[in-house]
């Protein structure tokens, strides 16, 4: 994607998903929905193409529209084709799909052309629909072209790596295993200051490289390389041997560029060790770091960090990411004829220079020269790959990850002040629709997971804290029905106390740090601090900040509604080393919920 000659379009808007839409802003991620990217550029009088675009090609894919759009290009020589691109991310759009494509909650029209980040979405899709669900997708053993191929890696600070024997020393998924379950983390390598090994993986229901790395692990676990079946996801050992890498994660996203943002933030700060040991994901995202782009906008031009990353292909075994060009049955022959001419525009040499100046590798797998001098790609390289399980087993595969992902321990802290009396949309008023949205995201919970509930409005009478404890903390299998009741019978009055509550929430999860879980806080508020007796934005950035706290936890925000302080909810997850949700569509509250949990 980087800036190339002979662009005559606008330069795309910023990357945003969730679930996602999301922006990621050096440090942090703010998820926002993108209105401008709809109708963009449509040629009157040409055949309409909609096209969802999983979302770390999302800019370029939209500039390459607008580009093609704006070439006159007629395919059968007389017909022209006007070609809109949505962002998504690969396992919502697959999820939208299969249930019924809703152009508000999923942020477009239906699509007639889908570009996942592999095609290993496709072949969930396909084995979904012959257990239940409704033919949308294309018949199996129908060949996807791609546009652009990128391999998965564990990306590592290069002083780390260096540390494990890069570049003399191959790196897999057993040395994760080995370093996550060590208790001397990287001082068995020279590095106690490093602390423990810690890696940060997407959340496999939503993103690509989740799903990619979930399914290399359990190739590793077995010692294949094709063929993985469903008994073999059942052994003992495979079982282990999954649970001990997962139990290194640092925490989940549903986006790896959330940590390459606070990667970068911390290596702003002279502390890039300080943060994560590893991050999972394919190639391209590596090479954008390294050239200090951690958003995936072609125009922009950011610095390049003092520390870079190194991306070691696992020596065990990886998925080259194939970003197939999927033409839905749904699109009409007319539509059919125009996707093809888009997809014959985005295969020419020009374009794949473009995909190049990005970090992808062409639409035949082959690494250009940037990419292999900038990631140090030894020449003659010869990957590793392992065979794409069949539907049936990825479908197992994600079913037991939910088992054996790493658990958390959450503080949920809910805005009950008076201005949540407000309508939302339809009938309801914004606490209701919280409070229903809240109440769905529990289904998303594992009931081993632990979750805590407070509220928080304005000053209580005699001195009382501003915030309540509703629930303490309690595990979901056996609370679950209890929290469902106290929710659901949550009323609104009185001021806003944000920064008090969120210090005080901060102090709470800290004070009661599970090393063997996920530690955060998920906090709605739909204002800004209405407090005076704690007013100081600066000293609370201060108090919260994840690279002066020995045991930090992870705050992750969500703006509700037009008044809520959405900078501030940024601010504290930039420090906090989470992410930011905008969702002052009050409609979109239902997903952002979903987004928020799949971090977990």
């Amino acid at each position: 994607m980087g800036a190339v000659a002979g662009l005559r379009t606008r330069m795309p808007l910023v990357i945003a998903v969730i679930v996602g839409l999301i922006a990621v802003v050096v440090t942090y991620v703010v998820l926002r929905r993108d209105p401008g990217e709809a109708g963009a550029d449509k040629r009157a009088g040409c055949e309409p193409i909609e096209v969802s675009s999983s979302t770390e090609k999302a800019d370029l894919m939209i500039e390459l529209a607008r580009r093609y759009n704006a070439s006159d290009t007629l395919y059968g020589g007389k017909r022209c084709a006007s070609v809109t691109v949505h962002r998504l991310t690969s396992g919502a759009a697959a999820e939208a799909l299969g249930s019924g494509w809703d152009e508000q909650r999923d942020g477009g029209p239906a699509p007639q052309v889908w570009t996942p980040t592999a095609s290993l979405w496709l072949q969930l899709a396909r084995h979904r629909e012959t257990t239940g669900g409704k033919q949308v997708m294309p018949a199996a053993g129908t060949q996807m072209p791609s546009i652009a191929q990128s391999p998965l890696v564990i990306s590592m600070p290069k002083p780390m790596a260096e540390a494990f024997g890069w570049p003399n020393r191959e790196f897999g998924w057993s040395d994760v295993l080995a370093l996550a379950s060590d208790p001397q983390g990287w001082g068995r390598y020279g590095h106690p200051e490093w602390g423990r090994f810690s890696f940060g993986k997407d959340n496999p229901h939503r993103s690509t490289s989740g799903l990619a790395a979930t399914v290399a692990t359990y190739y590793a676990a077995t010692g294949l390389s094709r063929e993985l079946t469903a008994a073999d996801l059942t052994q003992p050992n495979v079982i282990n041997f999954v649970r001990g890498v997962e139990a290194g994660v640092l925490h989940y996203t549903d986006d790896a560029v959330k940590f390459l943002g606070n990667l970068a933030e911390a290596d702003a700060k002279g502390a890039a060790m300080s943060y994560v040991s590893a991050v999972v994901h394919q190639e391209q995202l590596t090479f954008l770091y390294n050239k200090g782009n951690t958003t995936g906008d072609p125009k922009v031009k950011g610095k390049a960090p003092t520390v870079p990353l190194v991306p070691m292909v696992p020596r065990d075994g990886t998925l080259m990411l194939d970003h197939p060009y999927v033409v839905l049955p749904s699109a009409s022959a007319a539509q059919r004829e125009a996707a093809g001419d888009f997809l014959a525009f985005l295969q020419q040499p020009a374009q794949q220079a473009v995909f190049a100046a990005m970090g992808f590798r062409d639409h035949q797998g082959n690494a250009g020269p940037e990419l292999t001098q900038t990631l140090q790609i030894p020449a003659g390289q010869k990957l590793n790959l392992i065979q794409p399980p069949v539907g049936e087993v990825l479908d197992k595969i994600l079913a037991g990850w939910d088992d054996l992902r790493k658990k958390a321990r959450v503080l949920l802290v809910l805005d009950v002040s008076g201005s949540m009396k407000e309508k939302a949309a339809g009938d309801i008023s914004k606490l209701e629709a919280a409070k229903n949205a809240a109440i769905a995201s529990l289904d998303l919970l594992h009931p081993d997971d632990e979750v805590a509930l407070w509220t928080f409005s304005g000053q209580r009478p005699n001195g009382a804290q501003p915030y309540t404890e509703r629930l303490p903390t309690s595990r979901i299998r056996d609370a679950k029905q209890q929290l469902t009741d106290i929710i659901r019978a949550l009323s609104a009055d009185g001021g806003t106390a944000l920064y008090h509550t969120t210090r005080a929430a901060d102090a709470y999860m800290r004070e009661r740090l599970d090393a063997d879980r996920i530690n955060a806080v998920v906090l709605l508020t739909d204002g800004r601090n209405e407090y005076p007796a704690d007013n100081d934005r600066a000293k609370l950035l201060r108090d919260l900040d994840g690279s002066r706290l020995e045991n930090s936890v992870r705050i992750f925000g969500i703006a509700f509604g037009e008044e809520a302080d959405l900078d501030t909810l940024e601010q504290i997850a930039k420090v906090s080393r989470a992410a930011a949700y905008d969702a002052r569509d009050p409609a979109s509250v239902d997903k952002i919920f979903s987004s928020v949990l799949s971090n977990f």
